[in-house]
């Protein structure tokens, strides 16, 4: 997705001429013509959609890594924005929702409230 907490972010940090970056970043969004087609190039997927199941197992390239970045609740649990059951078997890594990228997420709140404290 393109927006200003994960999507955007997320690709100038990865486009960025680091020694962690230097990635060729395509931003793509819900509203993205062949959506599909351009999410089975990557050979790496950040989903942050907004919408639980969105990425199924046909827009995915075998072989991949998959960061689920979505927080959907649906019948009181807590599902990403990937079909995650369809999609795990085929990829090479992905992360589960819950249990994946939030848990690094409070981790880096963490060690920034340590810092912002020394």
């Amino acid at each position: 997705g393109r927006s200003n907490i994960v999507g955007s972010p997320m690709s100038i940090l990865l486009s960025r001429n680091t020694k962690m970056g230097n990635a060729t970043v395509t931003l793509a969004h819900s509203r993205t013509p062949n959506l599909a087609e351009v999410c089975r190039s990557a050979d790496i997927l950040v989903a942050a959609i907004g919408k639980a199941k969105f990425i199924t197992a046909d827009m995915v390239k075998p072989g991949s890594i998959i960061l689920d970045v979505g927080i959907n609740r649906v019948d009181g649990k807590l599902i990403g924005d990937v079909d995650f059951d369809a999609v795990e078997p085929i990829v090479s890594a992905i992360t589960p929702v819950p249990g994946g990228v939030g848990l690094m997420t409070r981790v880096g709140l963490l060690m920034n409230t340590l810092n912002a404290g020394s």
